[in-house]
């Protein structure tokens, strides 16, 4: 199913209808600020092996996820490094995702090779209401088959997985069209694992130097 959202306030009976969604172990595919991400509850693991499956993911490739704020954040982590504290203040809500290591009891299957969770807080409203609504971390995987594209819009997600996918937020196009920039917290320096949004120069005027 597709639904319209207005991606700047939007309608608080269609986010329920997404938050329930998820509660019920469903899959949503919704907008953020940089791509069309696909969203189930992360801490549901029926939910989290549907959307591998959807996705033709391999086992060990970690899955991004949106928090609503640092109490969330702090909930999924084992720590915060205090240059982590700082890239959060300057960058959050927005396109930064953080790799932290994990607290022992969030599912393995979420976690990348080396062990750690990458999270961030989205700065799009649709995706920001979808968090607070479930009042649990979201998956923010791009909603693309792996190996494809990502989506830039609703339509793209329709072609890509069609009925397979339970509801489709229409949030219009993306704004930005280009992945989140992902380093990794759990070394010092912190590694650069993916440049998106936001470039390595910028990242180094906040915390010093990163390494590749």
């Amino acid at each position: 199913m597709l639904m319209k959202v207005n991606p700047a306030a939007p309608e608080p009976p269609l986010v329920a209808a997404a938050v329930a969604c998820l509660q019920r172990g469903g899959l949503v595919a919704y907008p953020t600020d940089t791509l069309y991400g696909l969203g189930v509850d992360a801490l549901n693991a029926e939910a989290v092996e549907r959307l591998y499956a959807l996705k033709g993911r391999q086992a060990g490739q970690a899955v991004p996820l949106l928090v609503s704020d640092e109490t969330m954040l702090r909930a999924l982590v084992a720590e915060v490094p205090p240059g982590a504290v700082r890239l959060m203040a300057r960058f959050w809500p927005g396109a930064l995702t953080l790799v932290f290591r994990p607290q022992p009891t969030l599912p393995a299957a979420l976690l990348g090779e080396s062990g750690g969770v990458g999270v961030r807080v989205a700065a799009h409203p649709v995706a920001a209401g979808l968090v607070r609504g479930l009042a649990s971390p979201l998956t923010a995987t791009s909603a693309n088959p792996a190996g494809a594209p990502p989506a830039l819009s609703a339509e793209m997600v329709q072609e890509y997985f069609g009925a397979k996918v339970d509801l489709i937020l229409d949030g219009g196009p993306s704004p930005i069209g280009q992945g989140s920039t992902v380093l990794d917290v759990t070394v010092d320096p912190p590694r650069l694992v993916r440049e998106g949004v936001i470039s390595r120069a910028t990242l180094e005027a906040v915390i010093g130097p990163v390494n590749r």
